[in-house]
């Protein structure tokens, strides 16, 4: 995997003081022998046939890309037989040269309910944290965006992303084996920052927003989208034990609580701009991901309630201003 476009971006934009870590930082999120899929996903992506490239499309529901001519049955069953080789794919969907990847979430569905309220990302230099394969981001690319730095811990969806820029070319969307605390403190470098279903999962949520704020320019913005309940601002929800079959979800506030939170940590201008209670069609089973989905985490007797009995996901957007 090469990055020498994306550190001579870095270099450009003001990223010096990630770029003097980032090599080390990538080497350790792909460790062999801590993720023992690795090399099976490095040997899938090695399998991926040439095809050539007639276009691509950033700004369709399904992130697409197509060929010059049309594929023969025989390469477009290897292609789709290669694609599962990295299941689940779970943010999509994708058109890879006619195979259609039916991922577990509808993301083209949140991305229509906020497109319209952010700051337009036209030569903005954009950082997606928890972006899972990259579907946000090339999203943001079609919507204009300069660079996009996405980043997530999981290494299978470092290759996920590694697959569709095989066929898509070189772009400048870039996804990294990270979590947020390999940023810097206090880098101040980026015009939009997105965190999208990555707030419930933090331990310390007030610090988690605090490093989105430390991660934008002054008068950046945030894009916060994350689970909420209903409840006035002093309403949070600690689950005890899982929630929605979920370990790692530690608080759920409500829309009033996570404003108020927003509001301690300096940002300016808070908006909520949608609030969804995610459906049984945005998220669940397919073919591309086969475990559980939402169905399985409700209670099939109320689907208003989790299988633990908690209010079922609900899920707010709010933008925000850094100071």
């Amino acid at each position: 995997m090469n990055y020498e476009l994306l550190y001579a971006a870095m270099q450009e934009y003001g990223l010096e003081k990630w770029l003097n870590i980032l090599p080390e930082q990538i080497k350790q999120g792909l460790d062999e022998e801590r993720y023992g899929d690795l090399t099976r996903w490095q040997k899938a992506l090695e399998r991926l046939p040439e095809i050539s490239l007639k276009s691509c499309d950033f700004n369709a529901s399904a992130v697409t890309v197509r060929p010059e001519l049309p594929l023969s049955q025989a390469l477009a069953d290897e292609l789709k037989d290669t694609l599962k080789q990295l299941m689940p794919w779970r943010k999509g969907p994708y058109e890879i040269h006619g195979v259609n990847i039916d991922t577990e979430w509808r993301s083209d569905w949140k991305w229509q309910r906020l497109e319209q309220h952010i700051q337009p990302l036209a030569g903005r230099v954009v950082l997606d944290v928890g972006c899972g394969n990259g579907y946000h981001g090339w999203r943001m690319l079609g919507a204009g965006a300069e660079l996009v730095m996405g980043i997530d811990p999981s290494p299978l969806f470092v290759m996920q992303y590694q697959a569709v820029k095989h066929f898509t070319g070189e772009k400048p969307l870039y996804v990294l084996p990270l979590g947020i605390e390999a940023v810097p403190e206090k880098l101040n470098a980026f015009d939009t920052v997105f965190s999208m279903g990555v707030l419930y999962h933090r331990r310390s949520p007030i610090d988690h927003l605090i490093q989105l704020r430390d991660c934008l320019k002054s008068g950046g913005e945030l894009v916060l989208e994350t689970l909420v309940i209903e409840g006035n601002e002093q309403q949070v929800l600690v689950p005890q034990g899982r929630y929605a079959k979920m370990r790692n979800v530690w608080f759920i506030p409500s829309c009033d609580a996570l404003e108020l939170w927003l509001a301690r940590c300096g940002f300016k201008n808070i908006q909520q701009v949608d609030l969804n209670v995610t459906s049984l069609d945005e998220q669940r089973s397919t073919e591309w991901m086969q475990y559980e989905s939402l169905k399985d985490y409700l209670n099939p007797a109320n689907l208003k309630l989790t299988v633990e009995g908690y209010p079922a996901p609900q899920r707010v957007v709010i933008i925000a201003t850094a100071p």
